[in-house]
């Protein structure tokens, strides 16, 4: 069975996107990038944005699942409330077309692609790279973490035997 997964990896001013193809045995990468809002825009303006743009890449991928990170508040609140309004706008654009939603915490996303929790952002860049065949590092690192949250679905899902541990490609 053939699942569409579009990892997220939230925020206001950038939201990274990543489209896997999956099965039990195979996995590929069809898209990734960022959607950008503008920095003179007002918060209301932005989320707006967001929810638009990320419904349009909704609509025109139609996905199984919506693979977002989980919220870290750590040390910097403001940041994790603007990320927290982002996320939840694209949580709404899943739920408004019916697409399933899942959450995995960044350390979760790490450990799947780089075998390790606390990997550098480089780390997961790479490995993202050498899992998807890529022929570059995906850039910027939004995207790539975006697609390290759709591999993290895809071996959540198929199990430790799964896809990860079997890089078969299409």
């Amino acid at each position: 069975m053939k699942s569409l997964i579009v990892g997220c990896d939230p925020g206001t001013a950038v939201v990274g996107y990543g489209v896997l193809e999956a099965t039990p045995d195979r996995y590929r990468a069809l898209a990734w990038g960022v959607l950008r809002t503008e920095a003179a825009a007002g918060l209301p303006e932005r989320l707006r944005e967001l929810h638009r743009r990320f419904g349009a890449l909704l609509d025109a991928w139609r996905p199984d699942v919506l693979v977002v990170e989980e919220l870290l508040v750590g040390r910097k609140p403001r940041t994790a409330l603007a990320t927290a309004h982002a996320r939840g706008v694209i949580m709404l654009a899943a739920a408004q077309r019916g697409v399933q939603v899942r959450a995995y915490a960044p350390t979760e996303a790490k450990l799947a692609v780089a075998g390790y929790g606390a990997a550098a952002k480089g780390q997961v860049q790479f490995m993202v790279k050498t899992l998807l065949g890529l022929p570059e590092v995906p850039e910027p690192d939004d995207a790539a973490d975006a697609l390290a949250l759709a591999l993290c679905h895809v071996h959540r899902s198929f199990g430790r035997g799964g896809a990860l541990h079997r890089p078969e490609r299409y």
